[in-house]
């Protein structure tokens, strides 16, 4: 009896590794500043939305961890900018803030908040960007469930990562780590999961019917 296992790649040779980002600087603004100037123009793009994302942020009743926007964030970098520029940019994110800028979550910054409950967390974006950007490129994000299956991915690795370290740093049973780490980010998450999901889509369809040059 034969398995046949479902192909993580659902686009032509030619057009994989093109992202949505590829398509936000017009083709005659890229020929004129170069190639490797756009790139790092789109890494501090998504590095700066990640950063504004953080400064939207309220805090629960004796919670430490913040609910932010940076999930939302980090799903959209990620995907919008594909594999390398994803990491390069969530990377920058994370080198910003511990080199003293204010990028973290209440304007926070330093090695201790990395080292603290909310590090993995900041560290699991690097992953979840990675895991979005590389189906992105394969192109899941083309509609709208294989965008939301990328999306989900991605915020399962953020957990992944941020629940253990949340575990180790706070030193709390994990009944703690799970009502304060997880459960009060749900119903949140599913809606930026859900937002993240349908932008994709939506803007490869206007990108379709653009007439002209790009």
């Amino acid at each position: 009896m034969t398995i046949t296992v479902p192909r993580l790649d659902r686009l032509p040779v030619q057009e994989r590794g093109i992202t949505i980002a590829d398509f936000l600087v017009p083709i005659r603004v890229s020929e004129g500043i170069g190639v490797r100037v756009r790139h790092l123009a789109l890494i501090l793009a998504g590095t700066l939305l990640i950063a504004l994302a953080a400064q939207v942020r309220f805090h629960l009743p004796n919670n430490p961890i913040p609910v932010t926007g940076q999930t939302f964030a980090v799903l959209l970098a990620g995907g919008a900018l594909g594999f390398r520029r994803g990491i390069a940019s969530t990377m920058l994110y994370l080198l910003l803030g511990l080199v003293g800028l204010p990028v973290y979550a209440d304007g926070r910054h330093g090695l201790e908040i990395v080292m603290g409950v909310s590090g993995g967390y900041i560290v699991g974006f690097i992953f979840a960007a990675a895991i979005v950007g590389r189906l992105a490129e394969l192109g899941w994000d083309r509609n709208l469930l294989g965008s939301v299956g990328a999306m989900l991915l991605g915020s399962a690795v953020i957990y992944a990562i941020g629940l253990p370290w949340l575990a180790v740093t706070s030193r709390q049973p994990l009944d703690w780590v799970i009502a304060n780490g997880l459960t009060p980010f749900l119903a949140g998450d599913a809606l930026k999961i859900a937002l993240a999901a349908a932008a994709f889509p939506a803007a490869w369809w206007v990108v379709g019917h653009r007439p002209g040059d790009r």
